[in-house]
């Protein structure tokens, strides 16, 4: 009777695990990409690890996927293109990029990022300047961040900076004598939302009405700022801590993420002052592709979002993720975004 029990128990766990296999999702490939809003080489270090993650949980949740690929896109716009030709599955795009690409439908999202606020929020820029008011990130998970207006160690730069210091208003004169470096149209922290400030401090001047503007990531605009050849960068609000240590590293060197050196002497929170402080702008997305049924369904996507929030509760995930600076993932509806696109129209 012992005999005939254990016969039958083995044939019942021998059925369960072969209608599990049965029942597991077969994918060949599935492919993520990431925005350069930092330096290529460093994103795709701090992920390496990420696909073997991602496949591991999603074992997990019925899908036996073949390979994660992982890429960089050349910029926001290249993400949102091949996203919406159903090239890339999944991509991690700013909120102004997603306004643009979710219009007619072609992405869709999935998760905000969440990330540690910072110990300052202020809307005066002159209370972010200086070691005093170094930026600090706190254990509060917040979903929007703010970009800043910073002005460069060159002289206009540091004639600005004096002048907001002192608690006076700069004139759309001393602003437009001033070389920008800004990012890509769509992106929210390097364009969308200092537009908005310039249209909003300047009676509807918009970078495009600034006689000086030349187009850079984020990497090179503050190696620019190092070199003292623009005047006036934009960047999220906690980019001055993104690049403290290569700020005063030799040219000639990196830090241990890879950012090359530029040769700076005094503090970045000294040299480098912000001069304009934007709205909050709701956090980066992880954003599906509508063109790839495989992908866009209910199913996956419900899966893909347990996998995501299980992976960056993790130590290792964790580390992977904050290359972007995220520290969490929230579930997200498109109506999230309805200010991102109304931002978007208001440049536009």
């Amino acid at each position: 009777m012992k005999k005939l029990l254990a016969l039958v128990l083995a044939a019942v766990l021998c059925l369960v695990a072969f209608s599990a296999m049965a029942e597991a999702v077969k994918m060949d490939k599935l492919t993520f990409q990431f925005v350069p809003s930092k330096d290529a080489d460093v994103i795709i270090t701090g992920t390496k690890n990420l696909p073997e993650l991602v496949k591991a949980e999603m074992a997990t949740l019925g899908y036996d996927i073949g390979e994660v690929e992982i890429s960089v896109s050349t910029s926001y716009e290249a993400c949102g293109e091949a996203m919406a030709a159903g090239a890339i599955d999944i991509g991690w795009l700013p909120g102004g990029t997603y306004a643009i690409y979710s219009q007619n439908k072609e992405v869709d999202v999935i998760l905000t990022a969440t990330r540690a606020g910072l110990s300052n929020d202020s809307t005066n820029p002159a209370d972010w300047n200086g070691e005093a008011n170094k930026t600090l990130p706190t254990d509060e998970q917040v979903t929007f961040y703010r970009s800043l207006i910073y002005a460069a160690p060159t002289e206009t730069g540091k004639a600005l900076a004096t002048k907001v210091n002192a608690g006076e208003k700069l004139t759309w004169e001393e602003i437009s004598a001033a070389t920008w470096a800004v990012g890509n149209t769509s992106s929210s922290a390097g364009y969308v939302y200092p537009t908005m400030w310039l249209m909003e401090n300047y009676e509807g001047k918009k970078i495009t009405d600034l006689p000086n503007v030349v187009q850079l990531g984020y990497a090179d605009a503050f190696a620019q700022a190092a070199a003292e050849q623009v005047d006036v960068i934009v960047c999220y609000a906690d980019g001055r801590r993104d690049y403290e240590k290569a700020w005063n590293i030799p040219s000639d060197s990196a830090d241990e993420t890879g950012k090359a050196g530029m040769g700076r002497t005094e503090s970045i929170w000294n040299e480098l002052n912000v001069i304009g402080v934007t709205p909050g702008i709701y956090n980066d997305t992880v954003a599906i592709t509508t063109a790839n049924p495989d992908v866009y369904n209910p199913e996956f996507i419900n899966a893909l979002q347990t996998a995501l929030i299980n992976i960056i509760n993790t130590e290792e995930g964790a580390a992977i993720f904050n290359v972007y600076s995220h520290t969490g993932y929230a579930i997200a509806t498109d109506a999230d975004y309805d200010g991102a696109r109304m931002a978007l129209t208001a440049v536009q």
